[in-house]
């Protein structure tokens, strides 16, 4: 099976750039083929779209072909995948992970996990819930509840730490030559009247594999590192298609799914800008708006990902191993 998946997983990378130019595809993936809503045994390239349309609606590029070199595909349907952010009470003393917290200018999010870095002590959540998408700075507070779960400067119990920048394709220039060839460029356009301006960016690859971020603790014993409803994890697991899973979020509590795809490349809204992702896992539905940054677990406890997107249809989750390498940190196991 593990060459077959590498097959697979090579066909894919061959192919990505086609697949996600086609209209409504929003990511790729590898998983079982599912007919007539009975999930089989058949490994496929499962090519994930916003919603399906008839065929007859569609032009010939872009209709995605029942085979790709001899490997079957699947389309199925996971909506429009979005960044979760979104309710809770306030915990005191010890917050627990499973609970709200987030960033003084977002709205809410999900308390992951407790994690360390040598003897230091952090929380790990995703970079948009405690580090507001890239515009937090290293100290800002870090509120439990979250602001729109009522979180006020009062309500802070860290400070952001670190995060992984999210790379959406463009950045600040940094070619002195051209925002002087922008700024001339501009003045000339006001000399002639226009309202219009140039603004230089600078070209990035725009793909992403972790939407991370640590805060530190004010106090050491202000966090606990038992997830609400599920407990200590034991240690870290690997996500295989088809493994049970369960997360505790600020929404939806605890629920469980089912990894449904490996190895995922994905397209995902951040309400304005979008990011791609790749090797990523999905689950099927198990979260809500307000539940990124929980940590998904396998049933024996194992840390095997970071949730931080998903639609009705789907949840989407950071491995691991990816998220403890990018930010150099380990779990707090039981």
């Amino acid at each position: 099976m593990e060459s077959y998946i590498a097959q697979i997983a090579a066909l894919k990378q061959r192919y990505l750039p086609d697949l996600l130019s086609r209209r409504n595809v929003v990511g790729c993936g590898i998983g079982y083929k599912v007919r007539e809503g009975v999930q089989t045994r058949e490994l496929s390239l499962v090519v994930s779209v916003t919603h399906k349309v008839h065929p007859s609606a569609l032009t010939p590029e872009d209709l995605i072909p029942a085979q790709m070199e001899g490997i079957p595909t699947d389309v199925v349907e996971l909506g429009v995948l979005r960044a979760f952010s979104g309710p809770r009470d306030r915990w005191r003393p010890g917050v627990p992970p499973g609970v709200s917290v987030g960033h003084i200018r977002i709205s809410a999010g999900t308390l992951g996990c407790l994690v360390r870095r040598g003897s230091d002590l952090f929380i790990l959540s995703n970079n948009h819930v405690l580090a507001d998408t890239n515009k937090g700075r290293a100290g800002d507070p870090i509120l439990q509840p979250g602001p729109a779960d009522g979180g006020t400067a009062d309500d802070a119990i860290a400070t952001l730490e670190a995060f992984v920048p999210l790379d959406f394709g463009t950045a600040e220039p940094e070619c002195p030559m051209a925002t002087l060839l922008a700024n001339g460029l501009n003045a000339l356009a006001a000399l002639l009247g226009s309202r219009h301006r140039l603004e230089p960016v600078r070209q990035t690859l725009g793909v992403n594999r972790v939407d991370a971020a640590l805060a530190r603790p004010l106090r050491a014993d202000l966090v606990r590192p038992d997830i609400l409803g599920i407990g200590i994890p034991t240690g870290i697991g690997e996500a295989i298609l088809g493994l049970p899973v369960q997360k505790s979020g600020r929404t939806t509590g605890h629920t469980t799914g089912v990894i449904t795809q490996i190895d995922a490349t994905v397209r995902i809204d951040y309400y304005g800008p979008s990011a791609l992702f790749e090797g990523q896992l999905v689950a099927s539905s198990m979260s809500q708006p307000g539940d990124s940054g929980a940590a998904v677990l396998d049933l024996d406890r194992r840390v095997v990902g970071l949730l931080f997107a998903g639609s009705d249809a789907a949840t989407i989750i950071n491995p691991i191993a990816d998220v403890l390498t990018a930010l150099r940190i380990e779990l707090v196991t039981a």
